[in-house]
């Protein structure tokens, strides 16, 4: 697996052009060339629809994206039918759910939206859903969010707030069949620490398009593990600024994208305060015919932003020919008074040297072929913290390589 690593430099950022990147192509692996940090390209955000041009794909932010599946939800074509999704909230004692009307002041407080769809979720949902954990609260058990599609159209809006110095897991599992745009929005008070698992295991003709939004404390952790399995296109969008400095920042991705699936992780972490932290790890395997992958990793350093320490990594195993990648890691750095910044891209296809040195010791090539994926996605599904969530996703893996390697 060839691999590109850059840590540019202040002037290269300063001139405005993107600092050198190598890139790699294997028969259908394609690695998208590096661009201007997306923020700078598009439209300032907003809450309104009409501040955004319906996108014809040959935006920036839209390029990847295939529009003529995304079901209306790009041009304002998609209504909501009322047969959408179903949400069910499990929290323990002392959290509060509530549903909230669009004045609420918490609503849009972690993130304005960036694009046509998250600003068409805003103004279209009928009421949001707020997850409260009060100041000081340490949760020994996780918030559980499952979101059920029941095969019609569904704009939402979640937030997760914790207040200072709280505790919290939460779990967000999407399943079954919809067409969905959403925000989410994660604000931590000062001297929190939350743990998202959003987990995409929806049905083959599933549509999901979201931004999700977290504003982080003074000394606050934010840890968010993002999970792709389903869906016919899915498109995320996570993004990271902090309130103040001590803030860190930890961004995991897994994605298995399957034959025909086009599957699109959009990140931006944003350092506009000093002595902060950000630590972003996406991988992702492919297989089958027009199997699509994208992912845009943004990290914009501020000149206001001193003493920043971050890195971006996103790593791709294609296990078949027809599949594609575009990887595009970004910096964008406005002071050299940082302790570090860095960004790496790796494509490529099963190792074969690795494979041989598992059947060299007695494997066949079968299981060896399963242990080398597995141990790819190892670290990030340890990530999770939560043996529930851990063993599905381990058996969701295996099923997903029968169709691969079986």
């Amino acid at each position: 697996m060839a691999e590109a690593q850059n840590s540019p430099t202040l002037e290269s950022a300063r001139a405005g052009g993107p600092p050198p990147l190598g890139s790699t192509t294997t028969g259908s692996i394609a690695v998208a060339a590096e661009s201007t940090v997306a923020t700078r390209m598009s439209a300032p955000p907003s809450f309104d629809v009409a501040d955004f041009p319906v996108p014809h794909g040959r935006e920036e932010e839209w390029r990847f994206t295939p529009l003529e599946r995304l079901r209306g939800l790009h041009d304002g074509t998609a209504v909501a039918d009322g047969n959408g999704v179903k949400v069910d909230v499990q929290a323990p004692e002392g959290v509060t759910v509530e549903a909230v009307g669009r004045d609420d002041a918490r609503l849009g407080k972690a993130g304005t939206p960036v694009d046509r769809v998250a600003a068409q979720a805003y103004s279209a949902f009928e009421k949001a859903s707020v997850v409260t954990v009060p100041k000081e609260t340490v949760l020994t058990e996780p918030i559980r969010i499952a979101v059920h599609g029941e095969g019609g159209t569904a704009f939402g809006h979640q937030v997760i707030e914790l207040g200072a110095f709280a505790e919290a897991v939460v779990v967000i599992d999407h399943t079954g069949d919809a067409v969905l745009a959403a925000n989410v929005d994660y604000l931590l008070g000062d001297g929190a620490k939350l743990t998202v698992v959003c987990v995409q295991d929806w049905d083959d003709k599933a549509v999901h398009v979201a931004q999700h939004n977290a504003l982080v404390g003074r000394d606050a952790s934010f840890k968010s593990v993002v999970v792709t399995f389903g869906g016919d296109v899915v498109r995320l969008h996570p993004r990271v600024r902090y309130a103040g400095p001590g803030g860190e920042a930890e961004l995991f991705g897994l994605y298995f994208t399957d034959r025909g699936q086009h599957q699109e992780h959009r990140l931006l972490v944003d350092h506009n305060v000093p002595h902060c932290k950000s630590n972003v790890v996406y991988k992702g395997a492919l297989q089958g015919d027009d199997a699509h992958a994208v992912w845009i990793g943004d990290v914009l350093i501020e000149a206001a932003a001193e003493g920043t320490d971050t890195y971006e990594m996103n790593r791709n195993l294609v296990l078949t020919d027809g599949a594609r990648v575009d990887s595009v890691p970004n910096l964008e750095i406005e002071t050299g008074e940082i302790v570090g910044a860095g960004h790496a891209s790796a494509t490529g296809r099963f190792d074969d040297e690795q494979l041989f040195y598992l059947m060299a010791r007695g494997i066949p090539e079968h299981e060896a072929r399963r242990l080398v994926v597995r141990g790819f996605f190892a670290e990030l599904v340890q990530q999770i913290g939560l043996p529930d969530i851990e063993e599905r996703l381990i058996a969701k893996i295996e099923e997903e390589l029968e169709a691969a390697v079986g």
